[in-house]
């Protein structure tokens, strides 16, 4: 089974289970009924702000829509500017906690939506230059730096000087 159809599977399950029609998932997250049902059936390639924006209104991390991480993942999902790959999903009584190896290409700049209330995300640098969070409180991190912003709101995802390599820590506290 390819990335489509388990990403597309397991929304299904989700939306579901939350008690949502198509319709009605669409409509509180402002993606297209036919590309949501695109989705759901494994037609369509997901992109990240698209699964961010499903998953926030389920209130669900993003893993709960990927496939479980194996050892040496390769396949991800990209957005406007970034490309993650689910490296490990952690989750106890207080969180769940996403680790990606994310790539922000050079030049290009992605505004994330805000996600599930309590959210919070840390990026350890790699190798180049990330500038990252709030739009009102951008940082930058070179290779060995990390920043921390809250990501129940909206935030920036950056690489200005070239490309940028770094893990990506999304936590999702529970409550």
């Amino acid at each position: 089974m390819g990335l489509n159809d388990e990403v597309g599977r397991r929304l299904k399950g989700l939306r579901q289970d939350a008690g949502l029609t198509l319709s009605e998932l669409a409509r509180r997250s402002g993606v297209g009924k036919g590309t949501l049902s695109e989705l759901e059936s494994g037609r369509r390639n997901p992109t990240l702000e698209t699964l961010y924006a499903l998953t926030t209104v389920l209130g669900r991390p993003l893993s709960a829509v990927l496939d479980d991480p194996p050892h040496g993942a390769t396949e991800g999902v990209s957005g406007s500017a970034v490309t993650a790959v689910l490296i490990e999903r952690y989750e106890d009584a207080d969180a769940a906690t996403d680790v990606f190896r994310i790539t922000i290409a050079e030049g290009a700049v992605q505004e994330s939506a805000a996600h599930v209330a309590r959210t919070t995300e840390s990026l350890m640098v790699l190798s180049g230059t990330a500038v990252v969070g709030p739009p009102d409180a951008l940082r930058a991190a070179g290779p060995g730096a990390h920043a921390h912003w809250p990501a129940d709101a909206p935030h920036v995802y950056s690489a200005p000087h070239g490309e940028v390599h770094g893990i990506l820590f999304v936590r999702y506290t529970k409550g």
